[in-house]
């Protein structure tokens, strides 16, 4: 089985919308495309190349999109994007003159995918793809950058629907501007109990 891991930058009340740049995704309005980037140091940029091995992807189509029109002329920087496989989970689109790259319809798609062999997954971006695969206990590692800024309105990581689990924290740091980077394992169901004072 192929393992999903869900790549996200967020604010401290759960934002991720265009992490990356003034106009990476202004829908809804949005005023504040980059807002990562004063926050950014060695450390981000050393684990950063060491995020962008080689894997397979999933996207939802908005995050596809905006991946497709800037990746293709940027090879010396992620190369790995372009030669691995691109799966889009989309009830609007079905081909794409980027290389690698397939189209699902369906999220019964995605877990035939998990299952079979192949490269792990991951994801970036894609905020209602991430929503769905959690509410489908189908995220086996969520890698969050946490940024010490609260923006207010935008696209959100998590939603209400997201089925109840527990993860285990294996790697944590803190870079030199505040930005918690913590990978969180899949560890089976909730735990319960009495706090005892």
């Amino acid at each position: 089985m192929r393992k999903i891991t869900v790549f996200s930058m967020v604010s401290l009340d759960g934002v991720m919308q265009a992490p990356g740049g003034r106009d990476e995704d202004r829908s809804g309005g949005f005023e504040y495309g980059g807002w990562t980037a004063a926050f950014s140091d060695e450390l981000s940029q050393k684990l950063l190349l060491e995020e962008f091995q080689s894997s397979d992807y999933l996207f939802g189509r908005k995050t596809f999109e905006i991946f497709e029109g800037y990746w293709p002329h940027h090879n010396d920087f992620w190369p790995a994007i372009n030669e691995g496989n691109k799966y889009v989970l989309s009830k609007t689109r079905n081909q794409s003159d980027w290389q690698h790259s397939g189209f699902l319809s369906t999220i019964e798609e995605v877990k035939a995918l998990k299952q079979s062999e192949g490269k792990d997954f991951q994801v970036w971006g894609s905020s209602e793809l991430v929503q769905l695969l959690l509410e489908n206990d189908l995220v086996d590692v969520l890698r969050l950058k946490t940024y010490p800024i609260l923006l207010g309105k935008g696209k959100r990581l998590f939603d209400h629907k997201a089925m109840p689990a527990a993860f285990r924290l294996t790697e944590s740091q803190v870079n030199s501007k505040g930005v918690i980077i913590a990978t969180y394992h899949r560890a089976g169901s909730i735990v319960t109990g009495d706090i005892n004072i």
